[in-house]
């Protein structure tokens, strides 16, 4: 399970160290072979290699009527691996589509991992939070 915030920096050719605590479990669940794909709320997904062939098939299965999304996943995705400093290379094309600058943000979410734009994160959740907890929430407490 990932979980856990980490402040980083895109170097000049688009490189993110991943931070240590990560970078070992992900060299023992997948030899740090790894996937990094869009996604519609403007961050990218980082998937260890087997995690992503999982979710590869269930969404190559998707109907016809769901071929935009399709695109939007698979036709976004770019397989990874980490490099002996431990770096991963984000394509510009998926830098470009989700507009990662230098500051980004690496969120643990469980199977897997967002990267943001340290900004626009920011801004994401200034605007959940003012929209109010949703509904399905509405049992949920600490």
């Amino acid at each position: 399970m990932f979980q856990g915030a980490s402040a980083l920096n895109l170097d000049a050719k688009g490189r993110m160290t991943i931070p240590a605590k990560h970078r070992d479990a992900l060299i023992v669940q997948c030899e740090g072979r790894a996937t990094l794909t869009r996604h519609p709320h403007g961050c990218l997904l980082f998937f260890p290699r087997p995690t992503w062939e999982t979710h590869r098939e269930q969404i190559a299965a998707w109907p016809m009527s769901a071929r935009a999304w399709q695109r939007i996943f698979l036709g976004n995705a770019q397989d990874v691996e980490l490099d002996s400093a431990g770096r991963i290379l984000v394509a510009p094309e998926l830098r470009a589509a989700v507009g990662l600058q230098r500051d980004v943000m690496l969120l643990g979410m469980g199977s897997h991992f967002e990267i943001w734009d340290a900004a626009k994160l920011a801004e994401s959740e200034a605007e959940a939070v003012a929209g109010g907890m949703p509904d399905v929430l509405s049992n949920f407490s600490f």
